[in-house]
């Protein structure tokens, strides 16, 4: 398993934002956690990433238990966020942006070839190779997110909304994308509120509600799930 969260709880000051999240990651695949707005689903994400302190339960990442662990430091056991709203540096170029994701490598030659595997894995990002990562379109910019995230060479990658603030011809792109990375054997843990594209591609699926998990399944079983429908597609 190459992620097991369990009973964990987050408080922003006194304010629980989830209390009692059980789930995991199998090696190799891709999770959905889907939900409403301010249900938990980005505080589960950085609490597993670090940035978020867990005030109660565990979280094991290859066998190793992180909740400790600072955030910096989980980077090079494997982990890697690609925060909501991208956070990309609007001022510098595609490849510096990349370069500045490898900060875990230390051999200059291992960074270019990392850069060369990334413009592989996005020919868009070749393109757009000395174009400043700001003048980008909001999906290029997401593709070149997902890009910097891999940089690190995570073997469990979590994606906070992808699909945020991108036209939707380009949401088709990067759910592609995402399967294009798992396809190489990276994890994948998915948190949207685009619950109908999430759960099409994930093998898995979690839906939090007010910071508890309330249903989980297969990707397709939960998608066709009737109360899934009524509740949170408006079907």
């Amino acid at each position: 398993m190459n992620l097991e969260i369990k009973n964990l709880m987050v408080k922003y000051d006194d304010v629980l934002a989830i209390s009692d999240v059980t789930m995991s990651v199998a090696t190799g695949t891709i999770v959905a956690l889907v939900g409403g707005n301010g249900n938990g689903k980005s505080t589960t994400l950085r609490a597993v990433a670090g940035l978020n302190a867990a005030h109660a339960g565990s979280i094991t990442f290859n066998g190793q238990a992180i909740q400790s662990v600072p955030a910096h430091e989980r980077v090079p056991l494997g982990l890697s966020l690609v925060p909501e709203g991208r956070r990309l540096f609007p001022r510098l170029t595609v490849r510096r942006n990349l370069e500045l994701g490898a900060f875990t490598q230390s051999d200059d030659h291992e960074v270019k070839s990392s850069v060369d595997e990334m413009f592989s894995l996005f020919p868009i990002l070749k393109e757009r190779e000395k174009q400043l990562a700001g003048t980008m379109s909001g999906g290029e910019q997401q593709m070149l997110a997902i890009a910097r995230g891999l940089m690190a060479k995570p073997r469990l990658l979590m994606l906070d909304e992808p699909s945020w603030g991108i036209a939707p011809k380009f949401v088709t792109k990067v759910l592609d994308v995402i399967q294009q990375v798992n396809a190489t054997g990276v994890s994948i843990l998915l948190v949207e509120q685009n619950l109908s594209k999430a759960l099409s591609i994930a093998h898995y699926g979690y839906v939090i509600q007010t910071g508890r998990i309330v249903m989980e399944g297969k990707g397709q079983d939960l998608l066709h799930d009737d109360k899934i429908k009524q509740a949170y597609l408006g079907l």
